[in-house]
């Protein structure tokens, strides 16, 4: 049976996200520098279409690790792009370019009705207008028995929280302070979530959480 695994990259302060996010500063002001743990290692390079090269060790490791055994994304709106309401006549494409690097099918939860969207290299996002449970049994059947990748943003994680949907989370904390934006532990009544830790790991500028969480 496949699972539904967060990962997430967050600030000292609990923000995945600064203020103000828009196409010219699609992580928000302060936030630039959030995921600079990820960016130099080899897994992010490739995935990014660069072979070429990139770090390997412990965050290059956990990294990778994240990507294995994922058949389907789901995602909110606010990751794929920053436009808000209906999607218009020449609608966002994504922040990903024309391949980007899932390979496999995207489910983005939105308001508005939108066609399938097939790009380059295997991905097709897919707009689900009629919420979270059914994002992520679109997702599990598609998935062929690998594991549902659940993305960003805050919101969304703090819906598949609260509905008890989600059954491992691996959150990478970084020496940031952002101060403001959207805070990922926001919303909903965090005491009633049991965790079980699966394991921490310290890497270069980054540290690593993983738990399971406990039905």
């Amino acid at each position: 049976m496949s699972k539904l695994r967060f990962n997430i990259t967050i600030s000292l302060d609990g923000y995945v996200a600064g203020p103000n996010q828009s196409v010219e500063n699609p992580l928000g002001e302060g936030a630039i520098h959030i995921h600079d743990w990820a960016l130099p290692t080899k897994t992010f390079r490739s995935l990014h279409g660069d072979a070429s090269g990139g770090e390997t060790g412990i965050n290059d490791d956990v990294l990778r690790e994240g990507f294995e055994n994922i058949g389907a994304t789901i995602m909110g709106r606010n990751m794929f792009g920053p436009v808000r309401g209906p999607w218009g006549k020449d609608p966002w494409q994504g922040w990903w370019g024309d391949d980007p690097p899932f390979h496999h099918p995207v489910f983005v939860l939105t308001h508005h009705a939108r066609e399938p969207l097939s790009m380059q290299g295997g991905t097709t996002f897919f707009f689900v207008t009629d919420g979270i449970e059914s994002a992520l049994k679109q997702a599990s059947q598609v998935a062929n028995g690998k594991d549902v990748a659940l993305g960003g943003g805050a919101k969304v994680f703090q819906q598949y929280l609260a509905a008890d949907l989600i059954d491992e989370m691996e959150i990478h904390i970084v020496p940031l302070f952002i101060g403001r934006g959207a805070r990922l532990f926001d919303n909903f009544d965090g005491r009633k979530v049991k965790l079980e830790s699966i394991r921490t790991i310290a890497g270069p500028g980054v540290a690593h959480l993983k738990y399971r969480v406990l039905k």
